[in-house]
This record gives structure tokens, C-alpha cells and sequence, in this order.
């Protein structure tokens, strides 16, 4: 096993000191669900070292995945203040109305992540293109749409993972039909203004 850069020695420490965390928190309460999703994370993990090797992201686009990790993680299992309110039979982060009925956590770690997922497929675009042709590529309004697009799919894709826990695990805390429309639309609003985001930030 290759030992992290020194930069990345405190990100390495700091995912797996809250994935540690979170295995410890499934187990003592047997939350099947959330053994299923950590496994996902590890997956992820993995994912996301190879396309690091690959397209070298920055330290900034690590770090804000990992902090989406986090997010996650203490989503399903950080259990809510009494009088809190919450959408659902779980009174976990996830379920969280920040405001009653118009906006819980569950849509902004979704907005959050697939627009961190957004920067790292420009990213990704944007490096590989240079590799092959040594082409200095601008944030063009056809890529960043491209880039947006390809953000907003890997949401889809969240939802089909989604969709298997449902399936496979009785009494997942995933919800219905429209939590899922609202779940697709979070994402669209984060991949949206990620690409707006790299577009301002290339003219400044």
C-alpha cells in the first residue's frame, strides 16, 4: 500500500478517523442501512484515488470531498435534539427540516456533493484534454455545460444506489418518490452553480 504525499498525510488521517467513526456508530446501533452506505464510501474512496493518480486534483477538490464524505456519514447516523424537526421515521441529521417543509440537510449535502462532483469532471476534462493535445482549456459555456451534465448524472447515479438500499435492506430512511425528485433537483441546483462558479472564478 503506497503511503500518501505529505500534503494529503492530514486528509488521509481526517476521512479515516470519521469513517473509523462511522463503522464504530453502525455497529452500536445496528444500523444495517449505513453498513451498506459505508461500504459505497470505501468504494468510493478507492474511485476517487485512481482518478486522483490519473488527473492529479488539487488539494482544494480533495479536501471538499472529503468534507462531502463527512456530511454523509454523520447524515445517517448523527441522531437529531429532541424538538428538532424532521421529515420521516428517523430522527437523524438526513431527515433534518432546516426550514420546516422547504429545506432539509438531505438537499444540501446533495447540492453540495454533486457540485464538488461537477468541479472534479472539469477538472478531469480539463487535464486530460491538456495531456493529450496541449490544449490551455477556458471553462467554455459548452464544457462547463458538459461538465454540469456529467455532475448531475453521477446524482442519478446516486439514486439508483439508493433505489438498490431500498430493495435490498428493510427500513432504510432513503424516502419516496418525490424525496427522490427533490434529491434530483438539489443535485441540478449544485452542478449549476459549480459551473457558473468556475466560469466566474476563470474571468476574475
Amino acid at each position: 500500500m503506497n503511503t500518501p504525499p505529505p500534503r494529503l498525510l492530514p486528509l488521509a488521517a481526517f476521512t479515516a478517523l470519521y469513517m473509523i467513526a462511522a463503522v464504530a456508530g453502525s455497529m452500536v446501533q445496528g444500523n444495517k442501512e449505513f453498513i451498506f452506505y459505508i461500504v459505497v464510501m470505501l468504494v468510493l474512496i478507492g474511485a476517487v484515488t485512481l482518478v486522483h493518480r490519473a488527473v492529479s486534483l488539487t488539494s482544494a477538490l480533495l479536501w471538499a470531498l472529503s468534507i462531502w464524505g463527512l456530511l454523509h456519514m454523520a447524515g445517517g447516523l448523527v441522531p437529531l435534539p429532541k424538538g428538532w424537526p424532521y421529515n420521516g421515521d428517523q430522527a437523524v441529521l438526513y431527515s433534518w427540516w432546516i426550514i420546516p417543509q422547504k429545506l432539509k440537510y438531505d438537499q444540501i449535502v446533495h447540492a453540495y456533493g454533486f457540485g464538488t462532483t461537477t468541479w472534479v469532471c472539469w477538472h478531469s476534462l480539463k487535464s486530460i484534454l491538456q495531456r493529450a493535445g496541449g490544449l490551455q482549456l477556458k471553462p467554455t459555456f459548452g464544457l462547463l455545460v458538459l461538465s454540469a451534465a456529467a455532475g448531475a448524472g453521477f446524482g442519478a447515479l446516486n439514486e439508483v444506489v439508493e433505489f438498490i438500499a431500498v430493495l435490498t435492506i428493510p427500513n432504510t430512511n432513503v424516502g419516496g418518490y418525490e424525496n427522490t425528485g427533490w434529491d434530483l433537483v438539489a443535485n441540478l441546483i449544485g452542478a449549476t452553480t459549480a459551473a457558473v462558479m468556475i466560469r466566474f472564478s476563470a474571468k476574475s
